[in-house]
């Protein structure tokens, strides 16, 4: 008797059927985007790397070829060097600052809605608009220079030109642009905070700089969680602003991997080859964040 009963419930109703119809329905428009525009090309990019398609002749397959090339290759190693040095202070600073910026338009001073406004306009302006903004600033006859020299510094920096500087140069611009968007995530976490905790602490004789190690930094660590894993996933799909300021130069040295895929795929039409560094970049990424889900058990609290 309890078995044919637990089999009735299980059944569902017409109602209940055509509920899960509709929700099924209202999934399909986004599943078939997906599997067009998502799926079919992954898998498409993936079989690409085993080949030398240049984008006009047959598909010959080629094995592995293409990814013995790849690490022999200079511009891949300069690349990725490239993009190893961006990732490391692009995510730090633009993670430091999104979070100071949170800490203190967290309290309601005057004027605040404004400062909020300002740090995050950025984000809302397109990257190739910010780029030639920031590339008239960084010139060599630009106003930060004007300024610079104005304060006694004899020989500036030639930030977009110099081998030295180009790679700092669009960190600090992909700074300033994407803090503000990480500002709004912060002041998110923040607000879930409960008061009762810094009550209870400044109880106990907690000074600020306490509170904000003891009860902020914990208490935003999902936050700060979720944070890290799209700035990480972001800084390796930098392209826009080496696009827009230096072209990938002077020589090299603001290469970076998706740019190469651009050069590669589009001025070499070696898509076959292009392939490869996607595939490589992808499983660079891929790696980097199962390491950083394994690692967050230990500091990320729930």
């Amino acid at each position: 008797m309890e078995a044919k009963t637990l089999k009735k419930r299980t059944k569902l109703t017409k109602a209940e059927r055509r509920e899960e119809l509709i929700a099924y329905l209202f999934l399909l428009p986004n599943m078939i985007g997906f599997i067009i525009f998502t799926l079919i090309p992954v898998v498409w990019g993936l079989l690409l790397s085993f080949t030398n398609y240049d984008g006009f002749g047959d598909v010959k397959f080629i094995g592995l070829t293409n990814f013995k090339k790849l690490f022999q290759d200079g511009y891949f190693i300069t690349s990725l060097k490239n993009n190893i040095f961006y990732t490391v202070f692009s995510v730090s600073f633009t993670l430091l600052f999104g979070l100071l910026l949170a800490v203190l338009l967290q309290k309601k001073l005057k004027g605040s809605m404004a400062f909020k406004t300002i740090f995050f306009f950025p984000q809302l302006t397109s990257s190739v608009a910010f780029g030639i903004i920031f590339v008239c600033l960084f010139r060599g006859s630009g106003p930060i220079n004007g300024v610079l020299q104005a304060i006694g510094v004899e020989n500036p920096p030639k930030w977009l030109t110099s081998t030295d500087w180009s790679m700092i140069t669009i960190t600090i611009v992909s700074v300033i642009k994407n803090m503000g968007y990480y500002m709004v995530l912060f002041l998110a976490g923040l607000q879930t905070i409960p008061v009762d905790l810094y009550e209870a602490s400044s109880l106990d004789g907690a000074s600020g700089w306490k509170q904000f190690k003891a009860v902020t930094l914990p208490m935003l660590s999902p936050t700060t969680f979720l944070c890290s894993i799209m700035c990480l996933i972001n800084s390796f799909k930098v392209f826009d602003l080496v696009n827009i300021m230096t072209d990938g130069g002077p020589g090299r040295s603001s290469n970076v991997l998706v740019y190469r895929i651009y050069q590669e795929a589009f001025v070499n039409y070696k898509f076959g080859y292009a392939s490869t560094y996607a595939v490589v970049l992808f499983l660079i990424v891929f790696v980097i964040t199962m390491i950083q889900f394994r690692g967050q058990k230990k500091w990320v609290n729930y």
